[in-house]
């Protein structure tokens, strides 16, 4: 009988203990399940926003490939309001800046170009979109404009694009014809080992004259 009232003075106790946590035990399992439900609910959402954001930005690249401007001109903008946080979005408004370029707005351009190097969570997208509007600032005979940008860079964060900035600052210098500066942007491209052809030949093309022998007397 010991057994048995031991077991019985359990159940009692088990049952007081019930009484008193019971609630806050309840309110817990119903909040777990709460929790473990509303993160299951947020990973299917945000999976279904990077699909719908993926599928979004596969079109704009197809009417891109078919040279539908005004079509990609739509969808990037859709991008950028619905999906402004995504990775998709940014792309695209590299696309949406070219496509203004095409169209002539070059002021439009330059303006998503610096909204993308001031707002951008990517140091590729910033890299991107500060060498296309250098580009802009080339072709817009804004040298001093371009020169900024370059000179803001930080080497330690600019690796992958040291060559491509040196291109366009031997660019800008050949505009201004100041072509030892030039010279001197076009070797430092060279030596980072990641210039095209195409900068040999710019380099060659700005090469300082060889003196002529002094004639004999």
């Amino acid at each position: 009988m010991a057994i048995y009232d031991t077991e019985e003075e359990q159940i009692e106790q088990f049952k007081r203990w019930w009484s008193v946590n019971q609630t806050a035990i309840i309110v817990g399992v119903i909040t777990a399940i709460v929790i473990v439900s509303g993160a299951n609910f947020w990973q299917r959402y945000q999976q279904d926003k990077h699909t719908q954001a993926s599928q979004a930005f596969q079109e704009l690249l197809d009417n891109a490939a078919k040279n539908n401007l005004d079509a990609v001109e739509k969808i990037a903008e859709k991008l950028n309001k619905e999906y402004a946080t995504s990775a998709y979005a940014q792309f695209a408004s590299l696309e949406l800046a070219k496509i203004k370029v095409q169209k002539g707005d070059l002021e439009a351009a330059k303006a998503i170009l610096d909204n993308q190097i001031k707002t951008s969570d990517s140091d590729e997208i910033k890299h991107l979109a500060r060498l296309r509007l250098i580009e802009l600032d080339i072709a817009t005979k804004q040298y001093e404009q371009g020169l900024q940008l370059i000179s803001a860079v930080d080497p330690a964060k600019s690796e992958g694009f040291a060559a491509n900035y040196d291109e366009l600052q031997g660019d800008i210098y050949v505009a201004l014809d100041r072509l030892d500066e030039a010279r001197s942007a076009y070797q430092s491209a060279i030596r980072t080992g990641q210039a095209t052809p195409l900068i040999q030949f710019k380099l060659d093309d700005i090469a300082a004259p060889a003196f002529p022998a002094t004639p004999a007397k």
